[in-house]
């Protein structure tokens, strides 16, 4: 097991990002762990939902930043990585799937909020994707979801002017369903999955995929997966890896 901590409490599997001293950063395992933590509450009849949520006073500051440096020296295939089960995991996970938000939630530690069906965020957490600047395009069907969630003006300004949000703004345009201080966030989010882990399973999963677009979303992962991969092999993608090496020394590990 990775830096990923999985704990079962009234029907409710926890999946717990477990790398505090790196904002939870989720690296190349850990993307498997989720995945394979994710098919087995899918498919374990004891499972009524799943919550989400990070070890410590940030949630996640996105993808391990020397898988991208790795891929883009072509050292790795991010095709080949656990990216790709973990966003196939996520997107079409069938049960109610809830995270809790504090501190810091960025690059995947958003986009990957579009997959939950409930979010409850700390007010004064900073949400920020900065896949533009980092000389790359939005991950995780994000650039079809977030748009229609917010509409295209806010979408962009986020991608392309990586203006930083924050909970309270989140919760206001529809990312979350609620703002609250830091230390409530948990309890929230907890209270909610019980409540769905206690309802009808099978009305739940028939009204979530109801309310999902499930081709139009895999057709979102596919291209910007695809996408993705191709920019990350740009001299602008290696120009600014250099220029974040260089302001934060050697990437997490």
């Amino acid at each position: 097991m990775s830096d990923i901590r999985t704990e079962s409490a009234n029907r409710v599997l926890s999946i717990i990002l477990d790398r505090p001293a790196k904002k939870n950063a989720i690296t190349d395992a850990m993307y498997g762990d989720i995945a394979t933590a994710l098919a087995r509450a899918a498919d374990d009849p004891e499972t009524g939902a799943v919550l989400i949520r990070g070890e410590g006073p940030d949630f996640c500051a996105g993808n391990d930043i020397s898988m991208f440096a790795a891929a883009a020296a072509g050292e790795q295939n991010i095709l080949a990585s656990n990216i790709g089960p973990f966003l196939e995991a996520i997107s079409t996970f069938p049960k109610p799937l809830v995270a809790a938000v504090t501190g810091q939630a960025i690059g995947i530690g958003v986009t990957m909020l579009l997959h939950c069906d409930l979010v409850y965020i700390a007010g004064d957490a900073e949400l920020r994707t900065p896949f533009i600047d980092l000389g790359l395009v939005p991950e995780a069907a994000s650039a079809l979801m977030l748009p229609e969630r917010i509409g295209h003006v806010r979408s962009f300004a986020l991608f392309a002017l990586g203006e930083p949000l924050s909970g309270a703004e989140a919760a206001t345009i529809g990312i979350a369903n609620r703002a609250l201080p830091a230390d409530e966030v948990e309890r929230a989010a907890e209270l909610a999955a019980r409540t769905l882990a206690g309802k009808p399973l099978s009305a739940l999963v028939a009204t979530k995929a109801l309310m999902r677009n499930a081709e139009a979303i895999a057709a979102a992962l596919d291209a910007d997966q695809k996408a993705f991969a191709a920019q990350i092999q740009t001299p602008e993608a290696a120009a600014a890896f250099a220029a974040f090496a260089a302001r934060k020394g050697p990437p997490a590990s």
